[in-house]
């Protein structure tokens, strides 16, 4: 008896040491900076200094508008929230473009084929990774909206001025709508409205829910009224919304699944005869009516991606 007392004592004192530790693990990430914006801001010291490197590293320039020239690809860099560098990204796409150039000229020993793979990789690729980041990050900051819309509304209930409503929601939520938000208040502390700070993070976002409450925010400032309420009724709206998209994306699971199927299969497929025969495709690959017949099936294939991608690509 007095043995299973200590082997009972024994496990209750591991099971209580493995609390603690998971409890200071906790504890430490939950003492830790919430987001990007605060982050820089420490490291900057100021909240000037902090506001033009958080611009810099979005590819805005000191006044909060798009700095590049190309408008289409400065929105996509912007809103993807990947910090900006050119030099890096120049060679990343350069090793892209190489390697995709170099892998496919070794199988098919095809110029045609090289040159194609090399602009896949090197061109097609990044901007659909970036596209790819923007499009989570935007349904991120959905998922986050109606939590701030609702520690604004509850601090301006609670008599505190919309700066300081706006400040909370910087400091107190997490990426990416935190730095976000932390941007605003940098933008309103420095002299610009808050319609027009909120009109560049519509700009920065380009997410329909943050459209709509700047849309709120530019009516309540011409015609009056009182802003708490009309966030609250633009929260509900969010979240009504936001469930929406979760039933439409149930819905259309089942094509997604199809598509990746049908679209990964023919690779698939052709690695595993690459790797199991090599004279399968081998033989016949340098002639011209396979490079004819081979661009045909990517063609018909994009194709048929793009129509299934319209089959279940619904807007809320």
């Amino acid at each position: 008896m007095s043995t299973e007392i200590v082997y009972v004592l024994i496990f209750g004192s591991g099971f209580l040491a493995v609390q603690a530790i998971f409890g200071l693990v906790r504890s430490a990430r939950s003492s830790r900076v919430v987001n990007q914006r605060l982050r820089v801001e420490a490291r900057a010291g100021s909240g000037t200094e902090a506001l033009k490197i958080m611009r810099k590293s979005r590819g805005l320039n000191e006044s909060g508008d798009f700095a590049m020239a190309l408008h289409w690809f400065n929105t996509l860099v912007t809103r993807s929230g990947l910090p900006f560098r050119a030099t890096e990204w120049a060679i990343i796409a350069a090793a892209l473009f190489l390697v995709g150039a170099a892998g496919a000229f070794l199988m098919t020993h095809s110029l045609i084929m090289a040159l194609i793979a090399s602009l896949l990789t090197g061109l097609i690729l990044p901007l659909f990774y970036l596209k790819r980041r923007a499009a989570k990050r935007s349904k991120q900051i959905s998922s986050q909206l109606t939590n701030a819309l609702e520690i604004i509304v509850r601090s301006l209930s609670a008599g505190h001025p919309v700066p300081s409503a706006v400040a909370l929601v910087g400091r107190e939520m997490p990426d990416p709508i935190g730095s976000e938000f932390g941007i605003v208040s940098y933008e309103i502390a420095y002299g610009a409205s808050l319609s027009q700070a909120v009109g560049r993070l519509s700009e920065r976002a380009g997410n329909p829910d943050i459209d709509l409450f700047a849309a709120t925010v530019r009516l309540q400032e011409r015609t009056g009224g009182n802003l708490a309420e009309l966030l609250s009724v633009i929260a509900d709206t969010v979240r009504e919304r936001q469930k929406m998209r979760l039933k439409i994306n149930a819905a259309s699971s089942e094509g997604r699944a199809s598509a990746m199927i049908l679209t990964s299969a023919p690779f698939i497929v052709a690695g595993v005869l690459q790797v199991m025969s090599p004279s399968f495709y081998g033989d016949v690959i340098h002639e011209r009516a396979i490079h004819i017949g081979l661009a045909g099936l990517f063609t018909w294939m994009v194709l048929g991606n793009l129509v299934m991608r319209k089959m279940i690509n619904f807007k809320v």
